[in-house]
């Protein structure tokens, strides 16, 4: 792990922005931001021109069932590695791995491979786990199998949280389904990150489920109660209480672009995590995929169930900030707080991850200004150079 000095770059720090600045790193960490280069460097390092790029924190992804062809429901360490050495060519540099609703012994099986998973030098880092289901409510079930819902479950929560090694960072829940709140309060006072999601309960039963911890909306608008003029629901809940955070599958598809525009004009940049839902078919080519056990029909833009649901997404992340910066009065520094911030916050690892600041991971990548990497750097290590695969494009097309 050779130190790298990255020069010239625009660097979005934390506490200010850098024009022409120098970012160091060494054994994994952001080991100084300057605004000229350094006297002395040792030997080895690495030095990249960041001329005409923009430096910023790593994306973390939230909410991923899958890409390249694995799924975390694989339960293999094969799957993991094939999914963490997949994303950082989209600027992934950390995600939860997400579980669908299944039987408890597929879901046990996913959370034992989670336990034991070692993450590989130079890869996307798991940080955790994020359970979708099966607590959550059968009529906004969408691509998570009905027959293995159930209702909340303490004792089976918890014994699956042991199996996971305490990884499991985010529940998705339908909160109508624990009323008097018990689930909830145990899991938000143990740390878990409570969303509500799949859900069908009205804006009251959100604001009591708030009271009682929840403090996200899993895949707005997606798989939940919409804005009505006599009931503004779950939507209209995530856009009125601050508590709330809300996912947003940023890819036009799962959320129009004029109602992107709504959500972020009332919730700011603050307040939304971008995330994919992505599941196995990503960065494949369109044909008939899987999940949860169910079969998925992939076009060259979405994925769905074979009654047209949708069934997650083919989305990257850099595509999504694409889509973001679309819209108007969105910057990149909003695109920084919705990708690598507020995922940070939100599981409470923002010490270590979710900006560019001294003495936190290594988590870097180079973009231009239209959002397409150039460099990704996971923990000290480039794990993607755009420059490397257009070489190799080249080289595989003469032969």
């Amino acid at each position: 792990m050779n130190p790298i000095l990255i020069k010239n770059a625009t660097i979005y720090a934390e506490e200010e922005t850098i024009e022409k600045g120098y970012l160091y790193l060494t054994e994994g960490r952001i080991a100084g931001i300057f605004t000229r280069e350094p006297e002395e460097l040792p030997r080895h390092t690495q030095v990249i021109d960041g001329e005409n790029l923009l430096a910023l924190p790593g994306f973390i992804d939230g909410h991923i069932h899958g890409a390249n062809g694995a799924d975390v429901m694989d339960a293999t360490e094969t799957a993991l590695e094939t999914m963490a050495s997949f994303l950082p060519g989209e600027g992934t540099t950390s995600f939860l791995a997400t579980t669908i609703t299944q039987a408890p012994e597929s879901i046990e099986k996913a959370l034992i491979n989670l336990a034991a998973y070692q993450n590989k030098p130079g890869q996307a880092e798991v940080i955790g786990v994020h359970l979708e289901g099966p607590f959550v409510e059968k009529k906004r079930a969408g691509a998570q199998p009905q027959q293995y819902i159930i209702e909340p479950n303490l004792h089976l929560f918890e014994r699956w949280q042991s199996l996971s090694g305490n990884q499991i960072k985010t529940v998705t829940l339908a909160p109508e389904h624990d009323p008097d709140g018990l689930f909830i309060k145990e899991l938000a006072a143990s740390g878990v990150n409570v969303s509500a999601g799949h859900t069908d309960t009205n804006f009251i039963g959100m604001k009591k489920a708030v009271s009682h911890g929840v403090r996200q909306a899993t895949h707005l608008c997606n798989a939940m109660s919409g804005i009505h003029h006599r009931d503004i629901g779950v939507v209209g809940a995530a856009l009125q209480l601050q508590e709330l955070r809300g996912e947003l599958i940023s890819d036009g598809i799962h959320v129009s672009r004029e109602m992107m525009q709504l959500i972020f004009e009332h919730m700011g940049s603050k307040r939304l995590i971008m995330i994919t839902d992505s599941m196995r078919a990503k960065g494949l080519a369109p044909g008939n995929y899987e999940l949860g056990g169910q079969p998925v029909t992939v076009t060259e833009d979405r994925a769905v169930l074979a009654d047209g649901t949708l069934a997650g997404s083919i989305l990257k992340m850099n595509e999504g900030a694409k889509q973001m910066l679309n819209l108007e009065g969105v910057a990149i520094s909003d695109i920084i707080e919705m990708a690598s911030m507020n995922p940070a916050k939100q599981i409470d690892i923002f010490d270590r991850k979710g900006s560019i600041a001294i003495g936190k991971d290594a988590d870097v990548l180079l973009v231009d200004n239209e959002m397409n990497i150039e460099y990704t750097i996971c923990r000290g290590i480039i794990a993607y150079n755009a420059n490397f695969y257009e070489e190799m494009d080249k080289k595989n097309q003469k032969q």
